[in-house]
């Protein structure tokens, strides 16, 4: 019987990383275009995803980047599951206990929707 290791070869891995937005106000689609909201989702996300690009691509690990717009609890979720990922490591925003309840919080909804398990990091 072959024992199961919790490490695993970074070349084996398939890493996806994922910046979901949050769409905009419908206010704002009467005086900008479709095309230009894009854009605009599609920088946010590349800026907001650089830092994590940057240590990879130094590493000389491969990966795939995502742009998802909506509800990021959900996208997140409905993405892992779309995508068969093994599980989902995800970033806290170092809210506090009773914040994230009041405001609600990504991660609380990615918990509660995801069939994966979930590796935070502070």
């Amino acid at each position: 019987m072959r024992k199961r290791t919790l490490y695993r070869d970074p070349a084996e891995l398939e890493i996806h990383l994922l910046n979901v937005q949050q769409p905009v106000s419908g206010d704002v689609g009467m005086f900008v275009d479709h095309d230009q909201i894009k854009q605009y989702h599609r920088e946010q996300s590349l800026e907001a995803l650089q830092p994590a690009r940057d240590l990879l691509d130094k590493a000389g690990i491969p990966y795939i980047f995502h742009i998802g717009v909506g509800d990021p609890g959900e996208v997140i979720a409905h993405y892992a599951k779309e995508k068969g990922c093994d599980q989902i490591i995800m970033g806290t925003r170092g809210r506090g206990e009773l914040a994230g309840l009041l405001l609600g919080s990504v991660t609380w909804k990615v918990i509660h929707l995801a069939e994966v398990p979930i590796l935070l990091v502070k």
